[in-house]
């Protein structure tokens, strides 16, 4: 059997449409547990309306963020296979049947899957799924088939052995990139992890831009705080997002200069100086409006694609250059950024 572990802040709309996802599911092989994590608007009457169509327990208890919470339900879990789903997520009615095919025909030890925009997301939702899953952002390492890293399962649709999870000690106290620490202490201790294509979710992720950039920028910060933690995990595609910040900021400087310049000199001279450094923003962004508008079949999400996907690199980058700055250069200690926001 699977125990289905869902960590929920103040989202009840969410799990709501999860749970109802969950009663369609072909394989009925399963249970459902709720962790209220310290919400002021709980999900208890909706975990209740819900008990004679699923086999679910609903617990509340005080905020710890979601990596504490999951491993408050893990304990109560009566599964072989712990699955650990955001509430902002919902499942097409094959996913439990898909991941249990995964695992008959090759066994493991954990495994992820991809996510996807459902038809009903907003435009805003839809840009912002393209920006975390598209080559052209992520370089697909966020659960597609393209890949410049391997695959390390994310918290919004992860699978693990009960044992493995319990053997593990479960999720860190890391208020952010705890999924991340998890699965590399995964692969450290000898575990086999896969990526299930077929098994993949519809993910709401932020509503918009500016919860985007929170969101984002807490990861750049979480992977300097993993690097520290787990030496020689970083990779050079880690550092692509901090690469695109400090090229845009310099490329949008030397414009400036060269707009300055003109000023004071002959405007001939000066032009290129202020024109030329915009060319490969121009041309990036059109690689993104092109891919994104042709993918969503919407001149509108391209277009907005191109706004997430700045937000994106550049949020990340931002938070990655504080927490390189304040850890690897002044030498302090883990911090945070946005905690008593991120979770509402």
């Amino acid at each position: 059997m699977y125990s289905i572990i869902v960590p929920v802040y103040n989202r009840p709309d969410e799990v709501d449409e999860l749970l109802e996802s969950l009663t369609l599911q072909t394989f009925k092989q399963f249970e459902v547990i709720i962790v209220e994590d310290g919400s002021q608007t709980p999900c208890r009457e909706v975990a209740e309306k819900n008990k004679d169509r699923l086999n679910i327990h609903y617990y509340y208890k005080d905020n710890s963020g979601p990596g504490q919470s999951r491993n408050y339900g893990a304990e109560r879990a009566t599964g072989e296979w712990l699955i650990v789903l955001d509430s902002d997520v919902v499942l097409p009615e094959g996913y439990l049947q898909a991941v249990d095919d995964e695992l008959k025909a090759n066994a493991c030890d954990a495994f992820g899957g991809p996510d996807s925009a459902h038809p009903s997301f907003t435009d805003v939702q839809k840009a912002i799924s393209y920006s975390m899953t598209s080559f052209f952002t992520t370089g697909g390492i966020r659960g597609g088939k393209k890949k410049l890293d391997k695959f390390y399962p994310r918290s919004f649709n992860m699978g693990v052995r009960s044992d493995v999870y319990r053997k593990l000690g479960g999720f860190s106290k890391m208020r952010f990139g705890e999924d991340i620490d998890f699965s590399i202490r995964i692969f450290e201790a000898g575990c086999t992890c896969r990526l299930f294509p077929s098994a993949w979710v519809w993910h709401k992720r932020r509503t918009d831009l500016k919860k985007f950039f929170r969101q984002v920028y807490n990861s750049g910060i979480a992977r300097i705080n993993l690097h520290k933690r787990h030496p020689g995990t970083m990779k050079l595609v880690h550092l692509l997002p901090m690469i695109f910040t400090v090229g845009v900021i310099a490329l949008v400087l030397v414009s400036a200069v060269g707009r300055a310049l003109m000023h004071y000199d002959d405007v001939h001279r000066w032009y290129w100086l202020c024109a030329a450094p915009w060319l490969p923003i121009i041309a990036y962004s059109l690689i993104i409006f092109a891919d994104s508008s042709w993918q969503n079949k919407s001149v509108k999400i391209g277009a907005l694609s191109v706004c997430a996907a700045f937000v994106q690199l550049m949020g990340y980058g931002f938070g990655f250059i504080e927490a390189w700055w304040k850890r690897c250069v002044l030498g302090k200690d883990e911090f945070q950024a946005f905690e008593k926001t991120f979770y509402k």
